[in-house]
């Protein structure tokens, strides 16, 4: 690792091992808690990710021919190197991203859970055979690799979301190329050199640092096969409509805006509770976290309402470094920046901002690039705060007289990832899930994200693509089936002309 003006420079991982830039180009890597440069990253052109995918696509034909169970074994190392190294992984996650170190070890945790399902590919990637369709021929089907894929991962779960895009896909005999977030790059090269002693060939795994330059490449390259991607709507629209207009598979996740109906039988204290951890938890820099708030008519409003002031008031805002800190700084200055004007125009277009998060007294210490929470009060469809994701710890209570008004009012929002009801009346609950047009659903749960082993993804504006990230059809989307059809003639057997279609009568 080199040093520019002092602070080190990082490098890309190619070919089994760590690569210096050649770009001349650079972004800054930032300590959100403290607002320093922690490193510098290099941004990569497009001649460097087209080595390196050459690179991928040369080393990919024996890791394909490799036997599956071996695949697993290497994969199986990789997880146990991961157990083995929570510790220095939280300190990298926290340093770079200012999540606290609880959030740091329950994104790890999830993201073993992806580890875990890819493990199993063997089984999930079994074909299925039937003997004697017609005429002596017996009938296979078989899931192959693809090639070369890519996964393009955002910043606000460093270490999560690129293991539950790859894992399988390494599993099942890809090679994968990753284009991390350049704002969390560390956690990615650490993790490079986990797969590398798990025992990953030269080549399987790749990241390359870059911003669009790289990304573009990974999109057109027409040795790429597959493009993963989790990140903010727009982005996922680009990446779905310029990859699938180049011919490859693309599954794009976006952004959610994310609701919480309280029915009038909820025991609020509960949802109270269950809404401040889904609500600001990693400073609500989550695509599941809860942005706005539905209690079912006025009283369970007002009531709702006075007990979250409380318990808003005493969240604490602060350093990972500090045990009792319940969330850190958002990812940048730039986005602290419109996180505030976003709480500006909400408050401009009628919201009440029942919870001020604007003025902290950690502002006035730290360079860090904090916000306090905030609640804004009398949210109105049709207000920016409503419509956009605001992606830092501002959350809406918007009051609806009934649960016939959330439904209408979610499934006509343009996003759809995920959505929770809490009450204790079942009819409610089951009519909630039914309706509701939104690809991940709670029953008092506050966060409905799924396991490891069940499917992850939104409907409408939150996913481009069918594929999901977490689940079996992480199986399904990173392989392509083959179905064969053979014969075994004897040669004391004639054969005849057929002119018609054959089918199982024959």
């Amino acid at each position: 690792m080199t040093t520019i003006q002092g602070v080190k420079t990082l490098k890309h991982f190619i070919g089994g091992k760590m690569v210096e830039g050649k770009s001349g180009r650079y972004g800054s890597v930032y300590n959100p808690t403290t607002g320093d440069v922690l490193a510098k990253v290099p941004l990569a052109t497009a001649a460097e990710m087209q080595e390196a995918i050459e690179l991928a696509h040369e080393a990919f034909p024996k890791w394909r021919d490799t036997s599956v169970a071996k695949r697993a074994e290497v994969v199986l190392n990789f997880r146990n190197l991961l157990t083995e190294n929570v510790d220095e992984l939280i300190r990298i996650i926290c340093e770079e991203s200012g999540k606290t170190a609880e959030d740091a070890r329950g994104e790890i945790t999830r993201g073993i859970e992806s580890v875990d399902l890819a493990i199993g590919a063997p089984h999930l990637v079994k074909g299925e055979y039937s003997v004697n369709v017609g005429g002596d021929i017996n009938a296979y089907s078989a899931k192959y690799p693809l090639g070369v894929v890519a996964a393009i991962s955002p910043f606000n779960f460093p270490i999560m979301v690129p293991l539950a895009q790859t894992s399988m896909a390494l599993a099942v005999g890809n090679a994968v190329v990753l284009k991390a977030s350049e704002r969390v790059p560390m956690t990615a090269l650490f993790v490079s050199e986990l797969w590398k002693r798990a025992g990953l060939p030269d080549g399987i795994w790749t990241v390359v640092n870059g911003d669009k330059d790289a990304v573009n490449e990974i999109l057109e390259n027409p040795k790429v096969q597959a493009v993963s991607f989790v990140g903010s709507t727009p982005v996922a629209k680009y990446i779905y409509e310029t990859g699938a207009k180049y011919g490859k598979r693309v599954t794009a996740l976006g952004g959610g805006k994310n609701n919480m109906v309280v029915m009038p039988d909820a025991d609020l204290e509960q949802v109270a509770n269950a809404f401040i951890g889904a609500a600001y938890g990693a400073a609500s820099q989550r695509c599941m976290a809860i942005s706005t708030l539905m209690p079912v008519g006025e009283e369970t409003a007002d009531r709702l309402v006075d007990i979250l002031k409380v318990k808003i008031a005493a969240l604490k805002v602060g350093s990972y470094k500090e045990v009792d800190t319940d969330f850190g700084p958002v990812i940048s200055q730039q986005s602290k920046k419109a996180i505030l004007a976003a709480i500006d125009r909400g408050e401009s277009e009628g919201a009440k901002v029942a919870c001020d998060g604007r003025e902290l007294d950690i502002v006035k210490e730290s360079k860090g690039f904090f916000v306090g929470p905030t609640l804004l009060d009398h949210v109105k469809p049709g207000m920016e705060i409503y419509e956009q994701e605001v992606f830092g710890p501002v959350r809406n209570v918007v009051r609806v007289a009934s649960l016939d008004e959330a439904i209408q009012l979610i499934n006509e929002h343009e996003l759809g990832n995920g959505v929770t009801i809490f009450t204790n009346d079942g009819f409610a609950a089951r009519k909630f899930t039914t309706e509701i047009d939104v690809g991940m659903v709670g029953v008092n749960v506050p966060i409905p994200i799924p396991v490891g082993y069940h499917n992850f993804a939104g409907f409408k504006g939150s996913r481009f693509g069918e594929g999901h990230m977490f689940g079996p059809d992480q199986a399904r989307f990173f392989t392509k089936t083959k179905t064969v059809s053979e014969r075994w003639m004897t040669s004391n057997v004639s054969t005849s002309s057929t002119f018609a279609f054959p089918s199982n009568n024959d």
